[in-house]
């Protein structure tokens, strides 16, 4: 299937890694034009310019950055056609009462706050080009877990966020959607410190081991596995995507059957 994203312009914010990191590279491979935002360098990202992207190094929670990610794709490449609200952040905590008002302040300035400001910043060129936002959201907003109570409230409020943006903008031609990924093969799961070692840890098991059998059983993944960056970013890429033409306000949930209700 051809997605008809060459020369298509796009912004991924957190594209250092994980399903930011998935989307940008099939976006080059499309032969579309990235400009990939990221608080620092790594070799993946190098890797990123290497193939062409623009990469910018800055905080996506200070207030001047997302105008200067719109400003990079105006400026290199002339036009902006999708942006990819990507960048998250979780901490596991004990519970409700283990989370201050600045754990709160940080987790929605940078998992929804930062969807807000970059939307914001990117709406009128994406208005110029009929474009499309695709926004990065959670099972979490559907399945609240008390260990990631504020990242599943931030996740409610992108999902919601996402609605609110279609019935204003799809009109106008900006379509916008959200995909909400279970757990994924990323390094807030395979990381040294990542979620699968905690797991390994209370069942006696390598990380691998819990990657592979504790995490599906233990949450119900109906396919047995967890998913993989590169199937997030197909279906975020298809979205961004003529060949989505008429689908805005959606909320797809990719998560291998865990979800069991309607």
């Amino acid at each position: 299937m051809n997605l008809e994203l060459q020369d298509k312009v796009a912004i991924v914010t957190g594209a250092s890694k994980g399903i930011g990191l998935a989307t940008a590279s099939a976006l080059l491979d499309e032969g579309g034009h990235v400009v990939a935002n990221s608080r620092t360098s790594t070799p993946e990202l190098d890797a990123l310019t290497a193939r062409g992207a623009t990469v910018v190094l800055a905080d996506i929670t200070e207030a001047d950055t997302p105008q200067r990610l719109v400003d990079a794709a105006l400026s290199t490449y002339g036009r902006l056609d999708v942006l990819v609200n990507n960048v998250g952040a979780t901490s596991g905590r004990a519970g409700f009462l283990d989370v201050a008002d600045t754990d709160w302040a940080r987790m929605f300035d940078v998992t929804f706050f930062s969807a807000v400001r970059t939307s914001r910043a990117a709406l009128p060129a994406l208005l110029d080009a009929r474009g499309a936002i695709v926004n990065i959201s959670s099972i979490n907003a559907r399945l609240p877990f008390p260990m990631v109570v504020d990242y599943s409230a931030a996740k409610a409020a992108m999902t919601n966020l996402t609605k609110a943006l279609s019935e204003e903008f799809a009109p106008r031609g900006v379509r916008v959607n959200a995909v909400s990924p279970g757990p994924v093969r990323t390094p807030l799961w395979t990381g040294p410190e990542g979620m699968a070692q905690g797991i390994a840890a209370g069942a006696g098991v390598t990380a691998q081991q819990a990657l592979d059998e504790v995490v599906p059983q233990s949450m119900g993944i109906s396919t047995g596995r967890i998913a993989e960056p590169e199937e997030v970013a197909d279906l975020v890429l298809f979205l961004a995507s003529a060949r989505s033409a008429n689908t805005t306000g959606a909320e797809f949930v990719l998560d291998g059957g865990q979800i069991k209700t309607l």
